[in-house]
């Protein structure tokens, strides 16, 4: 079993999905002037002004605050150069997409960054008419993300492996940990060959559904066809957990409906979290496989 998560900060989502960091300390820079060329008008892309940028880095500070070693913090002046460079090195048409960019490279680059609050503002937007500035302001973090896989066609073990190097290769996915993989009988009742199936667990910066898409893009590469429900194939992958995120859309249902009923998700669990809770029931791993088996654990 694989880990390379770093130590998990207790993240909750509240009810509008946004993610807070209770456990979290704040890092913030103030209004840092960069000149850039973004803008929808040719003469701000050519000519280039000046934009501000407010970001909020959520990390955590106490073992720098008790050694006094910045290499246990976030180096701001760092961060500062680093926005500074992008913004000036980036040109995009809307301070939205600036935003949404520099967002995503700060997590992707900084070590200890588990969260990252951005404003941009744009003091000289060309409306013709006066004001102070224009703004965009965006709220972007990791998250904790539970996916289980199986497979019962072809070289079961193969897909499976694939499966999870694909996810390691997204830049916005790290997998974490890897449970072992196990043969189960089929669920559902239709007639069909046994089930090798695992799970694991992985951080992302993606989105719920953008998450999905991409599972949903490795099965399709693996030639998964959904024509039986609850038939053979040759690669199923389920979004179990999303931090603790309750939602009732009907392209994503989460926490996954079925899965406090499926042996074949429960045991692999069993190996990485026996005791995460489910949001809504709030039993453990454990207790919901002791359920299904009957307590035969």
């Amino acid at each position: 079993m694989e880990d390379t998560s770093m130590e998990w900060p207790g993240q909750i989502i509240s009810g509008n999905g946004m993610a807070e960091w209770p456990q979290m300390d704040v890092i913030g820079i103030h209004h840092l002037e960069v000149f850039g060329n973004h803008g929808v008008f040719p003469e701000e892309t050519k000519l280039g002004q000046k934009f501000l940028v407010n970001a909020r880095l959520f990390t955590r500070t106490r073992e720098a605050g008790f050694t006094d070693d910045l290499t246990k913090s976030i180096h701001y002046g760092e961060i500062c150069h680093t926005i500074t460079r992008f913004l000036r090195e980036h040109t995009y048409r809307l301070i939205e997409a600036a935003a949404e960019h520099l967002a995503e490279h700060l997590l992707l680059e900084t070590p200890r960054l588990w969260g990252v609050e951005l404003e941009i503002l744009k003091p000289w937007a060309p409306i013709g008419l006066p004001l102070e500035s224009v703004s965009v302001k965006i709220s972007r973090s990791w998250h904790k993300a539970y996916i289980a896989l199986g497979s019962n066609l072809g070289d079961k073990q193969r897909y499976l492996d694939e499966a999870v190097l694909k996810l390691k290769q997204h830049k916005g996915i790290r997998v974490c940990k890897v449970s072992g993989f196990m043969e189960t009988e089929p669920y559902g009742g239709v007639e069909q060959d046994v089930f090798l199936n695992g799970c694991l667990e992985a951080e992302t910066i993606l989105s719920p559904l953008e998450l999905l898409q991409e599972m949903n893009r490795i099965e399709a590469e693996a030639g998964r066809e959904r024509v039986i429900h609850w038939g053979p194939r040759t690669l199923d992958l389920d979004l179990i957990f999303y931090d603790r995120l309750i939602t009732t859309e009907p392209k994503l249902l989460l926490p996954h409906p079925d899965m406090h009923n499926r042996e074949f998700v429960l045991r692999p669990f069993m190996e990485l979290c026996p005791y995460l809770r489910h949001p809504v029931t709030g039993k453990t791993i454990k207790e919901m496989l002791e359920e299904v088996t009957g307590c035969r654990n």
